[in-house]
């Protein structure tokens, strides 16, 4: 599930989708490759969102890694033919950092909204601040890192616990 602070793209192209039921449900189509989205910008007015993860490159552009696509440079380009980027949680607040990167920033000063993924509340998939207890499988504070993130100023974010997501920002917007 998304959970999202706000609804940006809405207002910028994102458009309810019939769905197999027609509902109309808002949609982003995202991709850690780029032409895809390249294509499809020309193609459909639904919001795109250019995946990264905190190593490796697009399939697509041999020679690029998602590091460059995270640059100034970089997000200027990603902001040519997508409408938000997906991050890597740690690409946003690196494993052990207690300050957010400028990722988040440089993305909204290209006009992206940034979402991150995934945030999961087993202590194994948690920075060490946010852990309870030793068990890696025991759940950790994934509220407190909820709202690290939102502080961060991120606009959304992917959660595999949304009732615990959800309530993190309902009391982060309190």
């Amino acid at each position: 599930m998304t959970v999202r602070r706000h609804d940006t793209s809405s207002t910028r192209r994102g458009r309810a989708t019939a769905g197999p039921s027609g509902h109309r449900d808002p949609v982003i189509i995202q991709s850690f490759e780029t032409s895809n989205l390249r294509e499809l910008d020309s193609m459909i007015d639904v919001p795109l969102a250019q995946l990264v993860d905190a190593s490796g490159g697009p399939a697509d552009l041999p020679g690029t890694t998602y590091a460059s696509m995270l640059t100034p440079a970089g997000l200027a380009e990603v902001a040519t033919y997508a409408d938000g980027l997906g991050a890597n949680k740690y690409v946003v607040i690196p494993r052990g950092a207690t300050t957010p990167t400028a990722v988040v920033d440089d993305a909204h000063a290209e006009g992206l909204v940034v979402h991150v993924w995934t945030m999961r509340r087993e202590n194994q998939f948690m920075d060490a601040r946010f852990r309870r207890g030793t068990d890696p499988n025991a759940p950790g504070d994934l509220a407190a890192e909820v709202r690290v993130f939102l502080d961060a100023g991120v606009d959304g974010l992917f959660a595999d616990h949304p009732d615990v997501a959800v309530r993190a920002l309902a009391s982060w917007l309190d």
